[in-house]
């Protein structure tokens, strides 16, 4: 299979198993992983996160770090919920762009997030977020930043190796 040289954005509401799926597909792939919630841990231990509205500050901070180091890099695959304010700093990206779009049952994604919600370390505050916040139309659906869109069902295992064929299909061709 031909190397996937460009950028591949996950996308999808919290608990859609997109950090479970992205460094897979990064190694796959053979592509640096880029994750927001690992920058922002190093913010939060730097900075410190005493309440949410910190959380959301250094959350917003690690995206604005991650998309520097992403268009430094030339490529790789970027992973995080993805807000309407980040949607033009990620078509700035170079091409190829594929986007990979997380989809699981609405009882799994809940299960998930309540299960990860009690073991999440400092800096993150799920148990006081909003259920409108974590799961509304802005992150529910794709960017869609007029690159191709691959929609993957994470409530099972994910075929990596025709994952990663679509993905440089699409590249190529610009097709979903």
């Amino acid at each position: 299979m031909a190397a996937f040289r460009g950028f591949v954005v996950v996308s999808g509401p919290p608990a859609r198993g997109k950090s479970s799926l992205a460094p897979a597909l990064a190694a796959e792939l053979d592509l640096p992983l880029l994750a927001k919630d690992v920058i922002k841990d190093a913010l939060v231990e730097v900075l410190d996160a005493p309440d949410l509205p910190r959380s959301r500050e250094l959350g917003r901070a690690a995206v604005h770090v991650l998309l520097a180091v992403a268009r430094t890099a030339g490529r790789g695959v970027l992973e995080g919920v993805w807000h309407d304010r980040t949607h033009a700093p990620l078509a700035t990206l170079p091409d190829p762009v594929v986007e990979v779009f997380c989809r699981c049952p609405p009882a799994l994604l809940q299960e998930r997030y309540a299960a990860r919600s009690t073991g999440r370390g400092a800096g993150y505050f799920d148990l006081d977020r909003d259920p409108a916040e974590l799961w509304n139309a802005e992150v529910g659906t794709p960017v869609a930043g007029g690159w191709p869109v691959l929609e993957v069902d994470t409530a099972g295992e994910v075929d990596l190796a025709a994952l990663a064929a679509r993905l440089v299909a699409a590249a190529r061709h610009g097709v979903d």
